[in-house]
């Protein structure tokens, strides 16, 4: 009780605003900044234009970008569909099933992400399962990733759920597809576009596994974005950071609106 006089909230949200000006606006800007950047000799940036968010949107880059798109709604959607599955099968298992169930979705996150892209390669790298080299080991490795986030949204939002929605249709005769598709999931919507939000931005930001499986066929932009930097195209690679960071933004913006939708429904 002692903290909340005036002046400890002060404090605090000074403290708090400089944390995150310090961590996360002051970043973000500086790589706006730079990729706008013609020259950045001083304490600031010169020759700003958009000369930089041309070639960001232009050749390789705007391949990359739409390889990065590709891949995350496709990796995003596989994701989510299994990802609730699971989580709805998982309700109608023993605990000691859930709990396996549990820590088995959840385990991508737990290893690094190198170790998987690289587990990936050794075991999709033969027939009859001969991934490596195409686009779908790399769309693969991204659900692997984002899956552990879906189910978990998923989880949450069942534990929260009230069963009296799901026993009321029961007592009313509805069968168990009907319970599902007319009840459960229509309550779920929030859940599931949370979910799929959180996922795009995710897998548009993935470079760890993606390094270990890529093809040159099917780059994303992150990688192009390292392979910018390992060269020294330092302000290129800030542009082609800034659109990523715009792009994921409005992917994130118009599943927000969905979801804010089905809220209201």
């Amino acid at each position: 009780m002692l903290l909340w006089n005036r002046r400890s909230r002060a404090v605090l949200i000074g403290l708090f605003a400089v944390v995150v000006v310090v961590v996360f606006v002051a970043p973000l800007a500086t790589v706006a900044l730079a990729g706008l950047a013609g020259s950045w000799t001083g304490a600031l940036p010169a020759d700003l234009g958009l000369d930089r968010l041309g070639g960001a949107l232009s050749g390789e880059n705007l391949a990359s970008l739409s390889v990065s798109l590709q891949t995350a709604v496709v990796a995003g959607g596989v994701a989510l569909v299994l990802g609730a599955w699971a989580a709805l099968a998982s309700r109608e298992a023993p605990p000691w099933l859930a709990r396996i169930v549990d820590a088995v979705f959840h385990l991508p996150i737990a290893v690094p992400s190198v170790a998987l892209g690289l587990g990936l390669v050794i075991a999709f790298n033969a027939a009859p399962l001969l991934l490596g080299g195409t686009r779908w080991i790399v769309i693969l490795a991204h659900a692997v990733l984002v899956l552990a986030f879906a189910f978990s949204a998923v989880s949450a939002a069942l534990d929260r759920l009230d069963p009296a929605y799901r026993q009321a249709a029961e007592s009313l005769g509805a069968g168990p597809v009907r319970v599902l598709t007319r009840v459960t999931l229509p309550l779920l919507l929030p859940a599931l576009g949370a979910a799929a939000g959180l996922a795009v931005a995710l897998s548009m930001g993935e470079l760890g596994a993606t390094v270990m499986v890529y093809p040159a066929t099917w780059k994303t932009l992150p990688v192009t974005i390292f392979a910018l930097t390992d060269r020294g195209q330092a302000f290129q690679a800030a542009a082609s950071t800034t659109v990523l960071l715009l792009v994921t933004l409005l992917a994130l913006t118009a599943l927000g609106r969905i979801r804010s939708t089905a809220a209201v429904r």
